[in-house]
């Protein structure tokens, strides 16, 4: 289970991705508005088509007539596919357990010492007996 540390870290990390997707959005927005005067009627409409871009549904008309709005449009579809694949990850990474430096050396010294603790066990077990037979009565005091 990931730490809670690490979940508010992932949080803050997607806020400000989120933040910054949303002023990515209102500012290609009005390049719309401003740069494809043809295509987009006003700066909402603009923002709509920004969005659709963003979450990588494409165009929601025809395709930008100018060469800035092209690149308006090439500058939002990059960037909702590098929303896509970082929000993924940090999903992704929150749902996997790492390991903390020194948990595998931890781990296999737990191990060796239940296995040492476990041969002194048939061991002494061996001697106790012993002592029985040698004193042949069976007994162990």
């Amino acid at each position: 289970m990931p730490s809670t540390n690490r979940i508010h870290v992932l949080r803050r990390r997607l806020a400000v991705l989120l933040s910054a997707a949303g002023a990515l959005v209102l500012a290609g927005g009005g390049g719309f508005a401003a740069l494809e005067s043809h295509q987009v009627t006003s700066f909402w409409e603009g923002v709509w088509w920004a969005l659709s871009l963003m979450t990588t549904v494409g165009f929601v008309g025809e395709s930008p007539e100018t060469t800035s709005g092209r690149l308006v449009s090439a500058v939002l579809m990059l960037a909702g596919f590098a929303l896509m694949t970082v929000t993924t990850a940090a999903i992704a990474s929150s749902l996997v357990r790492e390991e903390e430096p020194g948990q595998a050396a931890e781990r296999d010294f737990e191990q060796a010492t239940r296995e040492g603790l476990a041969d002194i066990t048939s061991r002494l077990e061996s001697i106790e007996e012993a002592l029985a037979e040698r004193r042949g009565d069976g007994s162990v005091e």
